[in-house]
C-alpha cells in the first residue's frame, strides 16, 4: 500500500532540517534524514528500545539519547561509528573545560604562519581540496591535536576532532549544492588572496566552530546509545539473543552515490584511511559501495547462490539497465542481493510485534525506473513482517521522478514463543 503524505521538497525532512539543531549540525552528510522524522516516529510508537543498523551521522541514536530511549546503532564504517558515538556522548564538565583550553591552544597553532605543517594526509590530489596556505594551517592544527591526545580526556579529544572536521570542510574548495559534494570552480580573485588572509580564515572558522561545539556539547543526554562496528548483513553477530521493538534507519540508496567519497577527507585526516586502495576496499565491504577498486569488483560480481529478489519485474529491470550498462545492472543486482541478507538478519533481532521503518529513495538508470520502495516492501514481507506499507515523504531535488519514501512493517508473532 502506498500513501502520499507530503509531496514537495520538504527540506525539513532532509539534512537541512538538522543544521539548525544543536548537535545534529555538527558534521553534515548530504543524504542524512531529519531529526523531525525520527522524533515523530518515536512519539508515534513510544518504543522501549531502538535499533539503527545504518548509523550514518547518528541521527536516530542522538534523538533516542536525548529522549532517554535505550538504543543501539551500527555501521560498517569505523569513522561513522566514531562520529555517532561522539555526537551522542555525555560530556562531563571536566571534559568540556579541557576541550576549551585545548581548542584555544590549537587555534594559536593554526595561526602560527611560518611554522611547518608537521603532517598532511596522503589524499589524492589534495591541492584540489585546499589552497596551500589553508592546507598548512590545517596541518599545524592537526599536529597540535595529536600532541595533546594522550594528556586529554577522551571526550575532549573527540570534540577537538569534530571541530577539526568542521573546519577542514568549511574551508575546502567544495560545494554542497547538489545531492553530493562537488569541487567548486575557483574564482580568479581567489588566487590573489595572500597566505595571512587565508590562515586568518581558517583560524576564525576554528574559533567560531569550537565555541558552537562547546555550547551544544553541554546539552543533556539522557541515555547514551550503544554504538557498534557491525555489518548490517550479520546483525545477529552483534546482538545475539537481544531483540528490539523498533527500527528506524536509512540504508544507502541504490543510486551509485558512494558515501566514502564524501567521507574521505575526514577519514584521511583522522587516520582511518592511509591510501586510495584502502578507501576502495572499505567501500567494497559496504552495501552499494562503488568507490575506486570497488567499481571493478562490482563489474566482475555475480551471485554465488540462488536468491530471488521479491519483485515480479526485477529481472526485466536488470535487463533494461544492462542494455545500457552491464556494470550498473550488476551494481543494482548486488545491492538488493545484499539487502536480502540484511532483512533476513534483521528478522532475528526484532521482537515479535516490533515495528520497523526504512527511509529510502527510488532511482532511475537511463530510462529504467527502479522502484526501490516496492522492492523493500517485498523484502520486508518475505522476511516475516506484516502490514507492510509505503508512504511517500517528499520530492527529492534531483530528477523529477525521484521521491523519498517510508517503508514500514511489523514483525510477525514468533510461532515458537
Amino acid at each position: 500500500m502506498t500513501e502520499a503524505l507530503a509531496i514537495g521538497r520538504q527540506e525539513h525532512l532532509t539534512f537541512k532540517g538538522n543544521l539548525r539543531q544543536t548537535r545534529y549540525g555538527w558534521l553534515r552528510l548530504t543524504p542524512a534524514y531529519s531529526v523531525h522524522l525520527v522524533a515523530d516516529l518515536l512519539d508515534r510508537h513510544k518504543p522501549a528500545s531502538v535499533l539503527d543498523p545504518y548509523c550514518g551521522t547518528g541521527t536516530t541514536a542522538l534523538v533516542c539519547a536525548e529522549k532517554g530511549i535505550p538504543s543501539c546503532t551500527t555501521d560498517i564504517n569505523p569513522f561513522l561509528v566514531w562520529l555517532a558515538g561522539a555526537k551522542s556522548a555525555c560530556y562531563s564538565a571536566h571534559e568540556l573545560e579541557a576541550f576549551r583550553e585545548a581548542a584555544s591552544d590549537v587555534g594559536e597553532a593554526i595561526s602560527a604562519i611560518g611554522e611547518p605543517a608537521e603532517w598532511v594526509p596522503p589524499l589524492h590530489q589534495i591541492e584540489k581540496w585546499w589552497e596551500p596556505a589553508v592546507l598548512h594551517a590545517l596541518g599545524r592544527g592537526m599536529a597540535a591535536i595529536k600532541a595533546r591526545t594522550e594528556s586529554l580526556p577522551r571526550g575532549a579529544v573527540d570534540l577537538l576532532q569534530i571541530v577539526f572536521c568542521r573546519t577542514l570542510i568549511e574551508r575546502a574548495c567544495v560545494s554542497f549544492g547538489h545531492q553530493s559534494m562537488s569541487f567548486r570552480q575557483r574564482k580568479e580573485q581567489e588566487s590573489l588572496l595572500d597566505d595571512e588572509y587565508l590562515t586568518d580564515l581558517v583560524a576564525a572558522t576554528w574559533k567560531t566552530t569550537a565555541g558552537a561545539i562547546a555550547t551544544s556539547a553541554s546539552s543533556v543526554i539522557e541515555e547514551p546509545p550503544r554504538v557498534e562496528l557491525c555489518d548490517a548483513r550479520d546483525l545477529t553477530r552483534c546482538f545475539q539473543g537481544q531483540r528490539f521493538d523498533c527500527v528506524i534507519t536509512s540504508p544507502p540508496y541504490p543510486n551509485r552515490m558512494s558515501y566514502i567519497r564524501e567521507l574521505r577527507p575526514y577519514m584521511f585526516w583522522l587516520g582511518y584511511l592511509s591510501d586510495g586502495r584502502a578507501a576502495g576496499e572499505m567501500d567494497w565491504q559496504a552495501i552499494g559501495g562503488t568507490w575506486g577498486c570497488a567499481t571493478s569488483k562490482v563489474g566482475h560480481w555475480s551471485p554465488d547462490v540462488l536468491r530471488e529478489i521479491p519483485h515480479e519485474n526485477f529481472g526485466q529491470i536488470l535487463e533494461g539497465i544492462a542494455e545500457q550498462s552491464d556494470l550498473l545492472s550488476r551494481y543494482v543486482h548486488k545491492y538488493f542481493f545484499d539487502m536480502v541478507d540484511h532483512f533476513r538478519s534483521l528478522a532475528n533481532v526484532v521482537a515479535p510485534g516490533g515495528r520497523v521503518h526504512y527511509i529510502v529513495g527510488n532511482s532511475k538508470f537511463y530510462e529504467v525506473m527502479l522502484p526501490v520502495e516496492q522492492i523493500y516492501a517485498g523484502m520486508l514481507s518475505e522476511a516475516g513482517f506484516d502490514g507492510v506499507r509505503v508512504e511517500t515523504l517528499r520530492k527529492r531535488s534531483s530528477k523529477r521522478e525521484l521521491y523519498e519514501f517510508l517503508v514500514s512493517g511489523q514483525r510477525s508473532a514468533d510461532p515458537s514463543e
